[in-house]
């Protein structure tokens, strides 16, 4: 199967359910750094995480008090990530999970963070009508903040990696196409952080971080 072919939603959920299904659990649960850091400073509020997977940043932010709720495109892994949110006590105010595909959802409510950790896919789809979607729900004074892997990891090849596009902080504003009337661009700028690789020696990871805020 060609990767760039143009998939249907049913094929974005089948890609993303048997992602999920393949493992008792896909990530480490805990919350995404860049964010943590990021939003340790904001006063709290409602924020939505956009491709929320199994929820470790809504449930990091609900335990900071944030209204926090999350979407993401895997019954499985808003399944699971209800299941987290019950076994820390928190009510759905707290945290709120909603199964949806985020190419096409809408909702009228507004939120003061708007996040989207790794909103990547080794497939075609509207990523930039979905950033723009994203950042139309942000409150006037709230934020964005977006991170993306800016490169492969060092031990992949070349092969592995043919079908993934990198975004830089550059093509990231390009895609956000944000009206610089009404926004701050804050930080937009590729991060490094230490990671181990799978032979567990000492490896580094690029992000592209971009962090906006709407004008109040």
């Amino acid at each position: 199967m060609h990767s760039h072919h143009h998939q249907t939603e049913t094929d974005h959920v089948a890609f993303w359910e048997n992602h999920y299904g393949q493992s008792e659990r896909v990530w480490s649960g805990n919350v995404n750094k860049v964010l943590a850091d990021t939003v340790a400073g904001l006063p709290v509020g409602r924020s939505l995480d956009f491709g929320c997977g199994e929820g470790a940043d809504v449930l990091w932010l609900a335990s900071k008090g944030w209204k926090a709720s999350g979407v993401d495109i895997s019954a499985t892994a808003v399944t699971r990530a209800q299941a987290d949110a019950a076994k820390h006590d928190f009510s759905e105010q707290q945290a709120r999970f909603i199964t949806a595909d985020l190419t096409t959802w809408t909702t009228d409510e507004q939120f003061d963070l708007v996040t989207l950790s790794f909103f990547q896919a080794p497939f075609e789809f509207p990523r930039a009508k979905t950033l723009q979607s994203a950042a139309s729900l942000v409150a006037p004074g709230g934020h964005l903040l977006a991170v993306s892997h800016a490169a492969a990891p060092s031990w992949t090849t070349n092969e592995q990696m043919a079908q993934h596009s990198f975004p830089s902080p550059e093509s990231e504003l390009v895609a956000l196409d944000l009206d610089p009337e009404q926004w701050n661009i804050l930080r937009a700028e590729i991060a490094e952080r230490p990671i181990t690789d799978p032979d567990g020696n000492p490896a580094t990871l690029q992000d592209t971080v971009v962090f906006v805020q709407r004008r109040a």
